[in-house]
């Protein structure tokens, strides 16, 4: 190799190191752009009685487009029972999307998709059902920094099928 080649390919090789050293470093700083703007949030939920449990883990994460407007998914995992009476479990996920009209007030869509598996114990006999619920809440809520408090209406509602006792449901949200 003479040395003008050898000159020119360490340039070209510096070159391209120099591109793939910016882009790597863009990559980066994109990646954490990205990752801020994310905020995590979820429900936990527990009850109990008499003979009866219930709990439920949602965890969910939004992306912050802007000041107005964020969407995301979430999960959702329940168990309940009734002492020698009854059972489910509840596992599924949701999209959403949330948009502030105003700093104090959030609109929110979700569309929700429960897999319901239940178990029904009458005396001697046994009943089982399983499928597939899909929920489409719209809802409204006061908004103040990481926590929203508001109502929503599950537009699907199905009396017989719904793992809820109404369409309206009330909703606390906490994103950090």
């Amino acid at each position: 190799m003479k040395k003008t080649e050898f000159r020119y390919a360490a340039k070209v090789f510096l070159i391209l190191l120099f591109f793939i050293s910016t882009n790597d470093f863009k990559a980066q700083t994109l990646q954490n752009e990205f990752w801020q703007h994310v905020r995590f949030g979820g429900g936990v939920g527990l009850s109990f009685g008499d003979g009866f449990f219930s709990g439920t883990l949602a965890p969910s994460a939004i992306y912050q487009f802007n000041e107005q407007f964020a969407a995301g998914v979430a999960l959702n995992g329940t168990y309940a029972s009734l002492k020698n009476q009854y059972s489910a479990t509840i596992l599924g996920g949701s999209v959403l999307a949330l948009y502030n009209v105003i700093p104090e007030i959030q609109l929110s869509a979700e569309f929700e998709e429960l897999n319901v598996n239940r178990n029904y114990k009458y005396y001697v006999e046994e009943f089982r059902e399983s499928y597939w619920y899909p929920a489409l809440f719209l809802g409204v809520g006061f908004h103040s920094n990481n926590f929203t408090l508001g109502i929503r209406y599950d537009v699907l509602f199905d009396n017989d099928k719904s793992i809820y006792a109404n369409a309206f449901a009330p909703f606390v949200r906490v994103y950090f």
